[in-house]
């Protein structure tokens, strides 16, 4: 509007001839008011703006920088937003976000990791907020260390740092971004143990968070200390926790081990552990080999993995649930997932169980060939061949000469008329 507005001025100046400009004190003075207006209008705009936080794009139209003037922190804070491929041709499309820890070099590992995982459907897409720091050792960590192997009097700020998550950070992400309520808080060394504290101080605030190698040894442990007594005394807790420790030795290794062995025995409901430990990698390099690892076992599979399958097959529909609630859009099972699991029991000489699962698939796809082809052939595994022509028959009744293994179809059904008739 500004800059119509001085297009639409100018253009009128320049018609106005130059002994009229001389002599009309009006059009000057309306001249000098028109500056006056629009240069405060700019003003004002751009002060609104930097108190709601700078948003300016990048080179790259997926990825935004704020900077933010912190009233918990008082202080500027700056992140940078990697948006998905999809957000610009997918308006209505919501989706999670990771919080990054230590800043924007970061982004480039958990993307390229998570791309590749979506490309084999293990994994959503996903917002990137990476939070560059200002004191590092005063955010990071819950307590201040009095343990002289570290910087004795550093730290304490965790408790401010994650206010400001709560109430300012993600806020604005939420309002500036479609996103969907699944978050992901991830650092690495001091890092992992403000991704701990945030377990235990808000356990629902994230639903999943990602440790490398976290600097367990600060303040003679303080961080394994409050991880254990949190996990002993809590019943039920709907998260993922993913830790990891390369070669360091000593102290460190031993309060690493005790908080995972802590974190491995308390089976609490509703909490998913997984870790590693690459003992020929560096404390620096642990976020590197860990990365794939954290997300592969975060992310539930679109193809349902046959270990979440009880012998009921309504294990299925919550399967289904529990995916489309993390991935923050609606996935029904899909009719090759479904057949996949049933062929994975036939294998076994699970029939009963296959049949019931392929009986399942063909309430949600009656029209599909393969879910009727599948189910035939969990009739024939199981001996019934009477069963296994009639649905066979009927997978034939909608396949047109179209249909890739039409001529399968025809020769099974032959083969079954056959067994038949010497019966």
């Amino acid at each position: 509007m500004l800059k119509k507005r001085l297009r639409r001025f100018f253009c009128t100046w320049k018609s106005v001839s130059l002994s009229n400009l001389l002599f009309s004190k009006g059009l000057v003075m309306r001249l000098f008011t028109a500056i006056c207006f629009i240069s405060f209008s700019i003003f004002s705009s751009q002060s609104a703006f930097a108190q709601a936080g700078i948003k300016q794009q990048s080179a790259d139209d997926s990825q935004f920088m704020h900077t933010i003037k912190s009233a918990v922190l008082n202080e500027e804070r700056t992140v940078v937003v990697q948006l998905p491929k999809s957000y610009q041709a997918e308006p209505n499309k919501v989706y999670p976000v990771i919080y990054r820890l230590d800043g924007a070099g970061n982004i480039p590992l958990a993307s390229a990791v998570i791309e590749r995982l979506q490309n084999d459907n293990r994994a959503p897409e996903v917002i990137i907020v990476a939070i560059k720091n200002t004191n590092r050792l005063r955010d990071m960590y819950p307590t201040v260390n009095k343990e002289p192997q570290g910087p004795v009097g550093e730290g304490g700020g965790a408790a401010n740092f994650l206010a400001f998550f709560e109430q300012e950070l993600i806020p604005l992400v939420n309002k500036n971004y479609r996103t969907h309520d699944y978050k992901v808080i991830s650092g690495a060394s001091a890092g992992g143990v403000f991704a701990l504290y945030a377990l235990q101080a808000k356990p629902e605030l994230f639903q999943a968070h990602i440790a490398y190698s976290p600097a367990v040894w600060w303040n003679y442990g303080a961080s394994v200390k409050s991880t254990k007594s949190f996990i002993t005394k809590t019943k039920d807790l709907n998260n993922y926790v993913y830790t990891n420790i390369g070669e360091e030795a000593g102290i460190m290794r031993e309060r690493y081990d005790e908080l995972q062995q802590s974190l491995q025995s308390h089976k609490v409901q509703g909490l998913r552990f997984s870790s590693d430990a690459f003992d020929s990698i560096s404390h620096g390099l642990t976020s590197a080999a860990g990365a794939f690892y954290a997300y592969y076992n975060l992310f539930l599979p679109k193809h349902m993995p046959i270990s979440a399958l009880t012998d009921d097959v309504a294990s299925i529909d919550a399967y289904y649930q529990n995916l489309s609630q993390q991935w923050g859009e609606q996935v029904s099972p899909p009719d090759r997932a479904v057949r996949l699991l049933g062929y994975n029991l036939t294998d076994s000489k699970q029939f009963n169980r296959a049949i019931e699962v392929f009986k399942y698939n063909i309430k949600n796809y009656p029209k599909s060939v393969d879910a009727l082809s599948a189910l035939s052939y969990g009739y024939e595994m199981q001996g019934d061949t009477r069963q296994a022509l009639e649905q066979m028959e009927s997978a034939l009744a909608i396949a047109d000469d179209s249909y890739p293994y039409i001529n399968y179809l025809r020769e099974t059904k032959a083969r079954l008329q056959a067994e038949l008739s010497k019966n």
